[in-house]
């Protein structure tokens, strides 16, 4: 759990936060023509809660959290690890996969909600800046986004932590022989 979570909140954070903040500004500048500046409230929440921050936390993850699975499992296989365990008498599914898919797909949905909360917060700096009250952001966020946003980002998150960690060990189990197939 710490390797898949804890050390991937940094940059989850920080690439969160500056996804509501760029695409706040962004949006904010076409639509001060039509006067609808406080929409990119609507758009940041309903974008970040639905599909941004599943995804960018996958996508962090897949490339964090999931090369280093099959990177330590590919390792293991290559120094006789996993045969040494199955001479022993473990599965080396049971003992090595099953706790890394389980962290990940316990992680992934909590990383998930603090991408939204960060990206919601970039998103809230910019139209702090553009002259918007905090209040009038967060009833408008609250208008626009619902329960079922939330929880469909989080399945979403679900199922991505379960591919992630998944495909991860997969390939690490797949690993052939000498250094450079791992």
């Amino acid at each position: 759990a710490e390797t898949a979570g804890v050390n991937a909140f940094p940059i989850i954070a920080l690439i969160s936060f500056l996804i509501g903040l760029i695409m706040a500004f962004q949006s904010a500048i076409p639509m001060r023509q039509f006067g609808a500046e406080i929409f990119v409230a609507n758009l940041i929440g309903l974008s970040m809660l639905r599909e941004l921050g599943p995804l960018m936390t996958a996508i962090i993850l897949a490339g964090r959290s999931g090369s280093a699975f099959a990177a330590e499992l590919g390792t293991m296989k290559v120094n006789e690890e996993i045969d040494a365990l199955t001479t022993m008498g473990l599965d080396p599914v049971q003992f090595l996969v099953v706790p890394r898919v389980i962290s990940a797909v316990l992680m992934t949905p909590l990383l998930a909600l603090f991408a939204d909360l960060l990206g919601l917060v970039g998103g809230a700096v910019v139209l702090l800046s553009l002259g918007f009250p905090l209040i009038t952001y967060i009833n408008q966020v609250l208008l626009a986004v619902t329960f079922s946003d939330l929880l469909g980002g989080l399945v979403k998150s679900f199922v991505f932590g379960i591919l992630v960690a998944g495909i991860g060990c997969l390939r690490g189990l797949q690993t052939g022989t000498g250094a450079s197939a791992v």
